[in-house]
Parts: C-alpha cells; sequence; structure tokens
C-alpha cells in the first residue's frame, strides 16, 4: 500500500473532503470534510473502499479523536431529485466544510469536478482518497456515516435489503423495487428497474 501524502500545500490549514453514495438508488449522498494535524500518523488510514467495515470503524474514532476539526453532512433523496446527483454532492460537500470549527485555508477534493466553495481555493484530485490522508479521513466518515444511516433505513424497509446494498443497484434491491415499489428514501430521477424489467412493465 502506497503511503499516503499528508498535505497538498505544507502550511496551510487544509481540509480533505470526500462523498459517499453518488451510485445509490435510495439513501443520501453524504459527505465529510476533515482538518488533521500536519503530523497525523496512521498506519491504517486509506481509501475507504480498500478497507474492511470493521476497519473503517476503528479509523472513524481515530480520526474523530485525532482531527483538528471535522463534520458530515447529508443530502436528501428529494433533493438529488430537484438538483441533481452532481449538483448534490456538491452541496453536501460544501455544508460539511461550512459546518467546520475551523476555516480551512484550502480544500482537497476527492474527484476531477468541484463548485467553488466561497473564496477558498480548492484542489480536485483524482482517486485522491488513495493520495492523501484529509481525503482518506473524509471517505472513511462519509462511508461509514452513510452505511450507518442505511442501516436504520433497513430496520423500516427490510425487504430492499439494505443492510447488505446499502441502497446500490443490486440485483436484489431491483427486485424489491419491481415487487413492493419504492419508498420515500428511493431516487425517482434514477433509473431503479433493470431494462429486463423494464421491459415487463411497459
Amino acid at each position: 500500500m502506497a503511503k499516503l501524502l499528508p498535505f497538498f500545500h505544507e502550511g496551510l490549514v487544509e481540509a480533505g473532503c470526500d462523498e459517499a453514495g453518488r451510485g445509490c438508488l435510495a439513501g443520501p449522498v453524504v459527505a465529510a470534510a476533515v482538518i488533521l494535524p500536519p503530523d497525523f500518523v496512521s498506519g491504517t488510514l486509506n481509501d475507504s473502499k480498500q478497507l474492511s467495515e470493521k476497519k473503517r470503524t476503528l479509523l472513524r474514532s481515530e480520526i474523530e479523536r485525532e482531527a483538528l476539526a471535522y463534520s458530515v453532512a447529508f443530502v436528501d433523496a428529494p433533493t438529488i431529485d430537484q438538483i441533481n446527483i452532481l449538483q448534490s454532492s456538491f452541496l453536501a460537500m460544501h455544508n460539511a466544510v461550512d459546518a467546520l470549527s475551523m476555516v480551512p485555508e484550502h480544500l482537497l477534493i476527492d474527484g476531477n469536478r468541484f463548485k467553488p466553495y466561497k473564496s477558498i481555493p480548492a484542489t480536485c484530485v483524482v482517486k485522491g482518497d488513495g493520495k492523501y490522508l484529509s481525503i482518506a479521513a473524509a471517505s472513511i466518515l462519509a462511508k461509514t456515516y452513510r452505511d450507518d444511516y442505511m442501516l436504520d433505513l433497513h430496520h423500516q424497509f427490510p425487504e430492499y435489503d439494505w443492510i447488505s446494498n446499502k441502497g446500490y443497484p443490486t440485483q436484489k434491491h431491483r427486485e424489491a423495487i419491481a415487487k413492493h415499489g419504492t419508498t420515500p428514501f428511493h431516487r425517482m430521477s434514477f433509473t431503479l428497474l433493470s431494462p429486463t424489467q423494464l421491459e415487463l412493465f411497459a
């Protein structure tokens, strides 16, 4: 595993930002912003997608304990349907940065696009959650907070198997939509059924 970098601009207060849940059929998109101390060291911190659920949970506690500041923001399915998923991802990141207890001097964004936030300079980094500690930390928080939220929703709507798929478009999830219909947490602007299922309903 490659060693993650501690900062992009040395000497600046940097906030790493990432989101989780863009490709889901149900649930919110969740973003996190994290400011780590310049001397932060972790032997296991990496892109959340590369880690087990157990490791993510342990790292979340470490990040929340060691971070100079962190925040998590949710944008719900109706808003996603209204303004689209890309704008909702930007909104979630903006809200997360807005909720930080410190004002960052620079933003490190996972991905290749970002809507400018106030007057704070931002740098987009493709696959940044595997390159910079602060983005990796944000990816852990966004992923774990969203997973917890979907677990809570699963108890209300167990037929959709959100305990396993977290709202992503698995076959079981699509089959449940075809059988039971949608919930208030489904993204109605997304293609909820597979092409084969759509043909059956045509």
